[in-house]
């Protein structure tokens, strides 16, 4: 009998949910459903156990629910679980593989998967991708890559991962980067980069900070961060092209920098903030002179995630300029 055992937890999705009398999809099932109802998985040799956390869309997760997640990830690690699988919605699926790959510092895989199709739909994803990040998360070449997401085959660092479609089954993407591995035949095939080595603390203050995320478009006069005033802790600017914001709003964004931290992102979807090359005003070199926090590769949501979690521990500009240099 195998000795390997991986810890199965329901956070809820489009994975676990099914149609509703009142019309529309929504969770329904718990990890032992899930895990019930595919009978293949024993042919991954392993004890599987399971728990359902929540049973929630991931829209309505929050702060709260990802220090509960972390805190049971590593109860279940601590437990002798060879790897843990986290079944999620995929909507926030990226913020929350990215938290735990800031919390959870073991070197045994932790596995986000989810479904773009419910289980009753034709050509349903769930058990494909939950038998593939069951594979993963037992394969000794996934250790020491920290949290990973596992979706249509595809294995994919969570530093890096994206929904970049809102209904295909080939929805996760890695911008710049590809996964860090495939799923063939059953056999995961990982050639992936060693995780940062930034770890912090899932400080329960997490749920007390506000960190905004604004995005800059085309004429934007600040109005909406204005009306803002002094509600954040921390703020990350989605900015234009390669980091950039309207003349107009140079200002207003000043203002904040100087008062609580503010990091500078691009809302392209793909590619690096600038550091020194146009220098207009409003321009990511103008806006860095100023004060602003470079987010590296990191997109809009994810460094929300590490500005949120800096925050709460109380984290000085310095220490702030520092964690998010890992990640250029």
């Amino acid at each position: 009998m195998t000795s390997r055992r991986v810890a199965v937890i329901g956070m809820g999705g489009t994975i676990a949910m099914a149609p509703s009398a009142s019309g529309g999809i929504v969770p329904s099932l718990d990890a032992d459903d899930l895990v019930a109802s595919m009978p293949w998985l024993a042919n991954l040799d392993a004890k599987l156990t399971t728990t359902t956390l929540r049973s929630l869309p991931s829209p309505s997760l929050g702060f709260a629910d990802l220090l509960a997640l972390s805190d049971l990830v590593r109860a279940e690690l601590a437990g002798g679980a060879d790897g843990v699988v986290i079944t999620h919605g995929t909507d926030t699926i990226e913020e929350t593989a990215f938290f735990l790959d800031l919390t959870v510092p073991d070197d045994a895989p932790v596995v986000v998967t989810g479904a773009m199709r419910h289980p009753e739909a034709a050509g349903a994803d769930g058990p494909a991708n939950l038998y593939a990040a069951i594979g993963v998360a037992l394969a000794p070449a996934a250790r020491g890559l920290g949290t990973l997401v596992v979706m249509s085959d595809e294995v994919h660092g969570a530093r890096f991962v994206r929904k970049s479609h809102t209904s295909s089954t080939g929805a996760f993407v890695s911008p710049g980067f590809g996964p860090l591995g495939l799923v063939v035949e059953g056999d995961p095939r990982i050639r992936g980069a060693a995780r940062v080595g930034l770890t912090l603390p899932a400080d329960p203050r997490v749920t007390e900070r506000r960190v905004g995320l604004v995005t800059v478009a085309l004429g934007d006069d600040g109005t909406l961060l204005r009306r803002a005033g002094g509600a954040f802790d921390g703020l990350v600017i989605a900015g234009l092209g390669a980091g950039h914001v309207p003349a107009g709003m140079v200002a207003l964004v000043a203002e904040h920098a100087a008062r609580i931290p503010v990091v500078l992102s691009t809302r392209t979807g793909a590619g690096s903030v600038l550091r020194q090359t146009y220098g207009y005003p409003g321009s990511e070199r103008d806006l860095l002179e100023r004060g602003l926090i470079h987010s590296g590769f990191l997109d809009p949501a994810k460094a929300r995630v590490l500005l949120q979690l800096l925050v709460a521990t109380g984290a000085g500009k310095q220490r702030i300029t520092e964690a998010f240099d890992r990640f250029r």
